[in-house]
């Protein structure tokens, strides 16, 4: 009896609980039937994780509805209400839909991309950032210590370093930006098409010496290679395109073609210059890929752009100045601008593997950019005060003319550049070392005729050139001729050969319960310049890198990394060219050298996964080109008298702000000077002191599909240039600061998580239409100043040009089968 009893004592409270609870078991997979590992499985205070095999078990009541969670960083959430109606076993088994709604940075699986400093980013998660320019940039314009104060540019400047000093790659191509283009409205389209890109990494310092010679960052953009028959089409107010992709031939054979289109006159047409705009961006892109056999694959990329940009500005108004001492400056324009950019692009490459250890890529690529710049534009001006006296009744008007005149400005701007180069690279893997070479020739040959000249008249006089003869006027005749104010005639004929190379090693190691890991490179850059009859010495330079983390093994995620290296940016034909269009073949490289150090920490906040990522960062530069920034045309003094500095902080935030959506934070601090000549230290072109971004989703959590982007930007303002040939010692006023808040909502009629078998929306793979409010509190931002000058009052008034003001677009984007 007694032992009965004992197990009755023993097995009682495990046959209640029996009854109160039941197992639920099942294994988590993904639309590609893959299984996931590492998914949360929970209610209340309870909760599991699936193993390697995609598996979980869980204990949960009977009887008693209860709300399941299933949520993993690389996956959407999911809940899922559920009632235990037998005490047998429940089997449960819900498949998890990538994040591609989702805004934040792309989960990193490779800790190599991580430890070099390198931020992966999926382009899918970057569409539905709301932007003036959809695209890779959109989103790099998102992330501290890359700026743009110019939403019609996808230029950006990265830690005090201007648009040139951007290394820009295509499937391991280098790309380059037009050389002619002076705002950002004629730039059209960006190279990076994004319905066709596939990976996204980006550097912000610091990179590693497979890349290439530039001074500032790196942006590494992979094309895909399909693997269904899929059509995309994008429309909207602003443009469009249409992109097919397959596989053929057994997916031996694959083709992505893109096609599109970009109208910016809703943009132009809300700035405060009433104009005639008929602009016509357009271009093509194809990527092939021929599978020759398990060892080798055979790769074709092509572009043709087709830039037709047509200006013709009819009148301005702009108002500026103090409330107490308001001005308002009154243009009226006759003439036009005409401007052509044709850029055909061709490259084919071969991959080739040896072993599982060795692999070759060899390349051939050649890239042409086509250029006229033809403008003749006649201005009348009258710069006045506005009576700012509330009881006059001229209140509002002007009623002194400070400044009249008139100005003609005169282009006939031709430029043909021919980039030709072939290039080999080659990897070998063994354990967990890997070591990287490559060896790379280009020639470029940059022909250019440049007829540009400018007449400033002012009260009737006409405005003479710096340092030219003085005179009385006008209480004394001046009888010599008419002198335009800027005047070039060069023609340019420059070719460039150039020899570079790399060699790089890293090793992943394991020092006690901690994960490190280390790369060391060295890169050589040997160039001759040729222009006309002049042949210049043969420069080298030499670049050596490093970049090392370390991951502890400690109850917190974190990941701490180190950089450093000598850079060099040899000239391209633009630092050549001096401000009167002069080419000096002796330019040297610039330098510098990075000192960066980061951490990133991972941690749950609410329930929900954030990382906190930030760098602490130092450039000295030697050697460097002084330079005027007006709009997004760079001139350069092309004479290494200046040296300079940059150093900052940046950080970024991201994670579930929301639950299921991906946020960003982004906070940069920013110090650059240059000292040119040595008469001291000023702030650089880009010294942009702070930036503060918050990237943000949110969805109606009763109306899921319904979703909002938000995009808020502020930028404190840089220096705002000079007139021309003025001394930039005596100009460092700096332009207003930079403020934006874009605002985008969609409403998804069906895509990968939501798909109908019967009915019209059957038909499509992905429906998503919506509403984009640009600049939606209408904030006057400006980008360069207008400088009118007035002989009588010996000054000049630098009136900002603004920007675009607040535009509403309607967009659809259609995805089919």
């Amino acid at each position: 009896m007694k032992r009965n009893l004992l197990l009755i004592i023993l097995f009682l409270p495990l046959s209640v609980f029996s009854q109160k609870t039941t197992i639920l078991k099942g294994t988590i997979k993904n639309t590609n039937k893959t299984v996931i590992e590492n998914v949360s499985v929970e209610y209340g205070s309870k909760g599991t994780i699936t193993d390697k095999n995609g598996n979980y078990s869980i204990r949960i009541p009977y009887k008693k509805e209860i709300t399941l969670k299933f949520s993993h960083i690389s996956y959407k959430t999911i809940f899922h209400k559920i009632t235990a109606k037998s005490r047998n076993a429940i089997r449960y088994s819900p498949t998890l839909i990538l994040k591609t709604e989702s805004l934040q940075e792309v989960v990193v699986k490779d800790n190599r991309k991580a430890a070099s400093g390198i931020t992966k980013i999926d382009v899918n998660k970057a569409k539905n950032i709301i932007g003036a320019n959809e695209g890779v940039e959109n989103i790099l314009m998102t992330l501290p210590g890359v700026n743009n104060n110019n939403e019609l540019s996808t230029q950006y400047n990265v830690r005090g370093g201007n648009f040139d000093e951007n290394l820009v790659y295509v499937n391991g191509i280098e790309v380059y930006r037009p050389f002619l283009v002076r705002s950002g409205q004629q730039e059209g389209l960006s190279f990076i098409n994004s319905n066709m890109v596939q990976n996204i990494d980006f550097s912000a310092g610091g990179f590693q010496a497979k890349y290439g010679d530039k001074l500032s960052s790196v942006l590494d953009i992979t094309y895909k290679k399909p693997t269904e028959t899929v059509t995309t089409i994008n429309a909207s107010l602003l443009g469009g395109s249409l992109t097919f992709e397959s596989p053929f031939l057994e997916d031996k054979l694959t083709l992505i073609t893109s096609l599109r289109y970009r109208d910016n006159s809703l943009f132009v047409n809300s700035k405060q210059i009433e104009t005639n705009f008929r602009p016509k961006f357009t271009d093509l892109q194809s990527y092939i890929t021929y599978k020759v056999n398990n060892k080798v694959i055979i790769n074709y990329l092509s572009n043709f752009s087709l830039n037709n940009y047509n200006y013709q500005p009819i009148s301005r108004r702009t108002r500026f100045g103090t409330v107490a001492n308001p001005l308002e400056l009154i243009v009226f324009y006759e003439g036009k601008e005409e401007n052509n950019y044709l850029t055909l692009f061709n490259a084919l490459s071969a991959d080739v593997s040896v072993n599982e250890n060795l692999s070759f890529s060899s390349t051939i690529s050649s890239y042409n950019t086509q250029e006229e710049e033809y403008y003749d534009i006649a201005a009348s001006y009258n710069l006045g005060e506005v009576d700012a006296n509330i009881g006059s009744e001229n209140f509002g008007v002007v009623d002194f003319s400070q400044g009249i005149g008139s100005q003609l400005n005169h282009a006939r701007n031709d430029l043909d550049a021919l980039i030709n180069n072939v290039q080999l690279k080659g990897t070998y893997k063994k354990d967990r070392q890997q070591l990287n070479f490559g060896i790379k020739y280009q020639h470029e040959d940059v022909r250019e005729r440049i007829r540009e000249w400018e007449v400033i008249d002012s009260l009737g006089f006409s405005v003479r050139p710096p340092n030219h003869i003085s005179n009385n006027q006008p209480y004394k005749s001046f009888e010599g001729p008419i002198t335009p104010f800027q005047n070039i005639r060069k023609d340019n004929n420059v070719s460039i050969n150039r020899v570079s190379g790399f060699v790089q090693f890293n090793e992943r190691l394991f020092m006690g319960d901690s994960e490190f890991w280390y790369n060391i490179g060295i890169r050589a850059h040997n160039w001759s310049v040729k222009s006309g009859s002049k042949t210049s010495k043969s420069q080298t330079t030499i670049s050596p890198r490093i970049q090392a983390s370390i991951k502890p093994n400690w109850h917190n995620d974190m990941l701490f990394r180190f950089a450093a290296g000598w850079y060099s940016q040899p000239p391209s034909y633009r630092e050549l060219k001096d401000f009167n269009g002069t080419i000096n073949e002796n330019v040297k490289a610039q330098k510098s050298i990075h000192l960066v150090a980061g951490m990133d920490y991972s941690f749950d906040l609410w329930g929900r996964p954030f990382k906190l990522t930030s760098e602490l960062y130092y450039k000295n530069l030697n050697d460097i080109n002084a330079y005027s920034v007006d709009n997004v045309r760079i001139r350069y003094r092309a004479d290494n008298l200046t040296t300079g500095f940059a150093h900052g902080i940046d950080l970024r935030l991201n994670g579930e702000f929301v639950p299921g959506s991906e946020s960003w934070v982004s906070l940069g601090y920013l110090k650059t000077e240059e000292n040119i000549e040595n008469r001291g230290d000023i702030s650089r072109p880009t010294d942009q002191r702070l930036k503060f971004a918050v990237l943000f989703q949110d969805y109606v959590p009763n109306l899921p599909n319904l979703k909002a982007y938000l995009n808020l930007v502020y930028n404190t303002g840089v220096p705002g240039g000079a007139p021309a040939y003025a001394d930039v010692y005596q100009f460092q006023e700096r332009l207003r600061d930079y403020k934006r808040a874009d605002l985008g909502i969609s409403y998804v009629f069906t895509d990968a998580n939501k798909q109908y078998k019967t009915g019209w929306l059957s038909n499509f793979k992905e429906l998503t239409a919506g509403l984009e409010l640009f600049n939606m509190f209408d904030i006057q931002n400006s980008i360069t100043n207008t400088w009118v000058r007035d002989v009588y009052s010996k000054n000049q008034f630098g009136i900002p040009n603004f920007m675009t003001g607040r535009v509403l677009n309607f967009k659809i984007r259609i995805k089919i089968n």
